[in-house]
């Protein structure tokens, strides 16, 4: 049985840690749901589990034995140390980091990509990670300083979805926004100032079906005025009530969802 003193587990522990990643290459999964889908893409190096979530989660435990995954029993104080939420699940796994580079993300001609630029919050940013893939997007890029994708909070808010599609970083704006336009997308940024709503600003220029990356804005401040600048069209989501705005991650979703179902009418009328 391992506890908080273990060598492994302290290792563990120092991937909550955005340096411990960085230098590991590797990151936490903890929950049922997210070590579920880390198993099923062949990610996980360690499982660190309960009792009490061994007989929760046996499936789990077989699986990753089944792969070859160590699978370590832990106390509950180790569980505690290697959970960043109040109630710990008592399952966590050791997994390789999902990022790829910027050109294998967007290979093979991309149709929806969602951009997140400058984005600071975790729990939105893998929020949009879930929405992306409900959306059927073909990847997330993350652009500027924004959030570490496998951040606990992020990892958690995704629900497995990081494992499901390309995830990449770029430093730098700008070589984001070249990738994308050299790779046939249409830059739209999304921003609650603009001047054309989401469907009639984009009426004229091939609709919401043609090929698109979404930019999507920083939560207290939108997208910077060289990003708008830079984008093909910018448009906002329409409200018709008195909220006084939308929270990025919904916004994210009516953007993603709206070019997502555009192109599946369009898909069905060739």
């Amino acid at each position: 049985m391992c506890t908080h003193k273990t060598p492994r587990v302290v290792a563990a522990r120092r991937l909550t840690t955005r340096s411990g990643r960085t230098e590991s290459g590797r990151f936490l999964a903890e929950g049922a749901q997210a070590v579920r889908e880390a198993l099923r893409h062949g990610r996980v190096h360690e499982l660190f589990v309960t009792e009490p979530a061994t007989r929760r989660h046996g499936e789990l435990v077989r699986e990753a034995d089944a792969i070859g995954a160590r699978v370590s029993a832990i106390d509950a104080r180790a569980a505690e140390l290697l959970s960043e939420t109040v109630t710990p699940q008592g399952i966590a796994a050791v997994c390789d980091t999902v990022e790829v580079p910027l050109a294998e993300a967007l290979a093979g001609a991309p149709r929806l990509v969602a951009v997140l630029v400058g984005v600071a919050d975790p729990g939105n940013a893998g929020t949009v990670l879930r929405v992306a893939d409900a959306a059927g997007a073909d990847a997330v890029l993350f652009a500027g300083d924004s959030v570490d994708v496998h951040n606990g909070k992020c990892v958690r808010a995704s629900t497995g979805s990081l494992f499901h599609l390309p995830v990449a970083r770029g430093r730098e704006v700008e070589d984001v926004l070249t990738a994308c336009s050299a790779a046939g997308l249409r830059l739209l940024a999304a921003d609650g100032h603009a001047e054309h709503a989401l469907e009639d600003g984009l009426a004229g220029h091939g609709g919401l079906a043609s090929p698109s990356a979404w930019l999507l804005g920083n939560e207290a401040h939108g997208l910077p005025a060289e990003v708008l600048a830079r984008a093909d069209h910018t448009v906002r989501v329409p409200i018709y009530g008195r909220a006084e705005s939308l929270n990025l991650a919904t916004a994210a979703a009516v953007c993603l969802y709206a070019s997502a179902m555009a192109g599946a009418g369009a898909a069905r009328r060739g």
